[in-house]
């Protein structure tokens, strides 16, 4: 079995402040630093460091193939990453001392995938793999409902929420997931509780308490409580969580299961400052657990 993830990929750009910024206020940061996320890079490499096999779908300028090092650096199979005019994806990432962050996104090349690549990739799974799909790129309809057809499991995380978005995707999905602000979101704009959400699962997660997950056909409900940790960086902990669960499942593991080593691996994630080069291995995910 294997992940294929149609997903972003971010050059970003990390500042340390002393609190964030109001309007109109200037601040020097403490530090600075370079790294590479995006939620669907980080995804990937959340799933390949847990041990899937995994195959990341994008798109990068072709001025940074530095990039491609990187990313294939971490065990995530880049052959369906494609190099574009535009320029990579970047993000602005300001950090406050209690490990609380603020994003500002540039999509770049994220959003300029072409539908033939796409599909061509996809093409190559089996219907035992996983697709797995953000809202930081263009083409996710199209990507679930050919998956869908294919037979696979499809995961989509509805980050950066947008109604338009979810309401394109939901028909084709396996598994939506949300935060817990997400979650509220989209039920007031479709007017429904979680149990009335049209897709077959739904997973919420609640930060710092865990995770919840529904079977919207049956009515099961399994809910996981996260380990406490001092937060150094939240930034990529949602995503290191689906990446986790995506690679637990794809490797046989039970709902809960999965859901109980998610949360290990985001809690680990915390305490480290950074996106992906901060995500865990399954063996540091394993010797935290026993710790």
């Amino acid at each position: 079995m294997a992940i294929f993830n149609l997903g972003s990929v971010n050059i970003d750009h990390f500042y340390m402040l002393p609190h964030f910024p109001e309007p109109g206020e200037t601040l020097s940061a403490s530090g600075h630093k370079l790294g590479l996320g995006g939620k669907g890079m980080n995804q990937s490499v959340a799933a390949a460091k847990a041990g899937a096999e995994v195959f990341h779908i994008g798109a990068i300028g072709q001025a940074d193939t530095w990039v491609r090092k990187r990313i294939e650096g971490y065990g995530v199979n880049c052959k369906y990453l494609r190099e574009v005019s535009e320029a990579t994806g970047h993000a602005v990432i300001y950090v406050d001392p209690e490990g609380e962050n603020m994003i500002v996104l540039d999509p770049g090349a994220n959003v300029k995938q072409d539908i033939e690549f796409v599909v061509e990739a996809i093409d190559q799974a089996k219907a035992s793999d996983t697709l797995l799909l953000q809202n930081e790129t263009n083409l996710q309809p199209q990507a679930a409902t050919f998956a869908l057809v294919k037979g696979m499991r499809v995961i989509y995380s509805a980050a950066p929420f947008s109604i338009k978005a979810v309401k394109d995707l939901i028909p084709d999905v396996s598994m939506l997931v949300m935060n817990a602000v997400e979650a509220s979101q989209l039920c007031s704009e479709m007017g429904v509780s979680l149990d009335q959400i049209p897709a077959p699962q739904v997973m919420v997660t609640l930060g710092s308490k865990g995770a919840m997950w529904r079977s919207n056909e049956t009515g099961e409900v399994i809910e996981v409580t996260s380990p406490k940790v001092t937060p150094v960086d939240t930034t990529a902990a949602g995503d290191t969580y689906i990446g986790y669960v995506a690679a637990g499942l794809d490797l046989g593991m039970p709902i809960k299961a999965a859901m109980e080593w998610a949360v290990q691996a985001a809690a680990l994630k915390v305490t480290r400052a950074g996106t992906a080069d901060a995500i865990p291995s399954a063996n540091e995910v394993k010797s935290f657990r026993a710790a």
